[in-house]
């Protein structure tokens, strides 16, 4: 539910406002001072309420009831995109922001060089993941904890964001002090206690699709994310699981107009995962960039053949940079930048 107060409303009618809604055992999510408006957005079970029972209330203009079940993720509740800001680089607004780094950091010379080389071609966030889910327990799971400080190192030598996976509510803590930005990676995302302990955080969440969700549940997991108090979720379309079996997913690009018809939340589509193809990775990164994405995660390996996970999939620099190239063209020819 959200109740928007009149243009010449007074601090004291707001206040008035916001001590009935607790009255009511409501929550207030977000309050917005706008130039014009004050809105408040309610949190909790207001089913049982009228919306009569806050019209009536001086210096109320209207209040309108979010239909959706991902209340603070939707439209309804919030209609300007939610742009997400770190360090000066921002998601969700006219430049289309690249994530680009290996699947796992396996060492400081690997991640180091790869580093150097997506920064050199114009990523603005490093990806570095030092835990891996894997499907067989005998492949390698990353290096874990020990990767912590090659994070920092890379950051201090580049100057780039980095952000890392977390896979466990025990990770975020840990992790947060190291990095700009959390990952709940595809396999985690209804893993719901770990929703809730990065929405406790502070730092901007990267949540991908589950491998079968549906965007309903994409949305809704979400909504764990900011029902803690956590407003910047950047959400990834990876591509879902089909019968098809000669790519490693389905990219489901009309994912990524639809998602912005329902939420005020970034997208970014990750093809690397997406087709598990390195030659494929080019052209879907240049229809997610045609389809609306916010932003591309790209794997990039200085040695993809020698690769602990993910090979197949992972560009080599030199691949990276022809593709940055044949993207800020896409970029400019549908009105944004790289």
């Amino acid at each position: 539910m959200i109740i928007v107060m009149k243009p010449e409303a007074t601090k004291e009618e707001i206040e008035h406002v916001k001590s009935v809604v607790e009255k009511h055992g409501l929550g207030i999510h977000k309050l917005s001072r706008g130039v014009k408006q004050t809105v408040i957005g309610l949190v909790g079970n207001t089913r049982a309420i009228s919306e009569k029972q806050f019209e009536i209330l001086d210096g109320v203009e209207e209040v309108v009831r979010v239909q959706k079940a991902y209340k603070l993720a939707s439209r309804e509740f919030q209609k300007e995109n939610t742009m997400v800001e770190v360090d000066g680089v921002k998601i969700g607004g006219e430049e289309i922001v690249v994530i680009a780094g290996p699947c796992a950091v396996e060492s400081r010379d690997q991640f180091l060089e790869a580093a150097l080389a997506v920064k050199k071609s114009g990523a603005k966030i490093l990806r570095g993941s030092i835990f891996k889910p894997r499907t067989s327990p005998y492949d390698f799971q990353g290096i874990g904890t020990d990767g912590l400080k090659l994070l920092e190192e890379a950051r201090d030598a580049t100057g780039l964001l980095i952000e890392t996976e977390v896979m466990h509510p025990e990770h975020v803590r840990m992790v947060a002090p190291y990095v700009d930005m959390l990952r709940i990676g595809a396999r985690n995302m209804q893993n719901f206690d770990l929703l809730k302990q990065v929405g406790r955080s502070e730092k901007p969440a990267i949540l991908k699709r589950g491998l079968s969700a549906t965007i309903h549940e994409f949305l809704m997991a979400a909504e764990y994310i900011l029902s803690e108090g956590n407003p910047n979720v950047i959400l990834c379309e990876r591509g879902i699981r089909t019968f098809v079996t000669e790519t490693r997913n389905t990219l489901d690009l009309n994912a990524v107009p639809l998602v912005k018809s329902l939420t005020h939340l970034p997208i970014i589509v990750d093809p690397s995962h997406g087709t598990g193809k390195y030659e494929l990775v080019e052209p879907m990164s240049m229809a997610s960039i045609a389809a609306g994405a916010d932003g591309l995660m790209i794997e990039v390996h200085p040695r993809p053949e020698e690769a602990l996970s993910d090979g197949p999939q992972q560009l080599t620099p030199k691949r990276f940079g022809v593709l940055m190239q044949n993207c800020r063209k896409v970029a400019e020819a549908v009105g944004r930048r790289m």
